[in-house]
């Protein structure tokens, strides 16, 4: 390029910028003044100043696509795999969601199951490999078991099915959340099918997290059959994990209600309790089921004793303690 040519192309600020507009590079537009204050002061090579100006461009256009797909996948909060305690687990590694965590998973098209009680971190998990895909490049889109089910249900009702499938079979990802927390409409498993079957023809991944065991399934989507095929379905590339362990919620709880009780009683006076408490007028009843009063220095004579023959425990047992008790006796 000769000294000519480039004095001919001298550009002025705002026909520099209205180029970068032209071309859509909205964060070049910004830095580039700062850019090139420095390299001026630095003395950079064309090559090193056209290498920052593209880097930071791409750069900020990762940033803004990852904003913009995590607020489109609607997670109820932003949960990643390296917030999750594995120690509360017994048996569930991070090894063993290695194969969920990398491009692979939404490549090969692999699905997951995550069962538990609540607090195990179920929801945790599926958010965090969700997010972990947006930050593959994938879009992912997050959605209770309860609100899709009743949102294709009403969808059937007015013929909009297809329409309002795309929603569901679109993204790269799908997870399901709260599978058997609640009680569904008569056509759940019907309309659950559509998008698991579609699903698995295009091979696109889904994660289903539940506290219901596999047989339960029948009975939470009020079909046997559909639901073992919905399982079928999703299992043939994918797997059942269980969570154990206590619940995540309440393990702060655990010093405060594993208190145990002491051996001595309470007083209500605030005294101390007697190292050697004196015996207390109470009833106990023998292996052969005779009375006998603790404390009073006494035991009931038996029927055919010497001082009141044939009569019955009971009215021996009440005539000695009353004239234990009677002061003038």
């Amino acid at each position: 390029m000769t000294s000519a040519s480039h004095a001919g192309m001298a550009l002025s600020e705002i026909e520099l910028d209205a180029l970068l507009r032209r071309l859509n590079l909205a964060n070049m537009r910004r830095v580039y003044r700062q850019v090139v204050s420095c390299a001026e002061q630095e003395q950079w090579s064309y090559r090193d100043f056209l290498a920052l100006l593209v880097a930071e461009e791409v750069s900020h256009r990762t940033q803004t696509r990852l904003q913009r797909l995590t607020r489109r996948a609607r997670f109820p909060y932003l949960k990643t795999i390296e917030d999750f305690d594995f120690t509360l687990q017994s048996t569930l590694r991070i090894s063993l969601l290695g194969s969920y965590l990398g491009p692979d998973f939404v490549t090969e098209g692999r699905s997951l199951i995550l069962h538990g009680k609540t607090g195990r971190g179920k929801t945790h998990l599926a958010i965090a490999i969700g997010y972990r895909a947006i930050q593959n490049g994938f879009e992912t889109r997050f959605v209770t078991a309860a609100q899709l089910i009743e949102d294709l249900s009403n969808a059937g009702n007015k013929g909009r099915l297809h329409e309002v499938l795309e929603t569901y079979t679109h993204p790269h990802v799908l997870i399901v959340d709260e599978v058997g927390y609640l009680s569904y409409g008569p056509d759940a498993a019907n309309v659950l099918y559509h998008v698991v079957n579609d699903r698995h023809i295009r091979k696109r991944p889904m994660v289903f997290t539940t506290n219901k065991a596999f047989v339960d399934w029948g009975s939470v989507l009020h079909d046997s059959d559909l639901a073992e095929t919905i399982l079928d379905r999703v299992l043939e590339r994918g797997r059942w994990i269980t969570l154990d362990g206590p619940s995540g919620r309440t393990k702060h709880l655990k010093s405060e209600t594993s208190i145990a009780p002491t051996s001595t009683g309470a007083r209500i006076s605030g005294k101390p309790v007697p190292e050697y408490p004196e015996p207390t007028t109470g009833r106990v009843w023998s292996d052969e089921t005779t009375p006998k009063i603790y404390g009073t220095g006494f035991q009931p004579s038996r029927p055919g004793s010497d001082r009141n023959p044939g009569a019955s425990p009971r009215v021996v047992m009440r005539t000695r303690l009353r004239r234990f008790l009677s002061p003038s006796e």
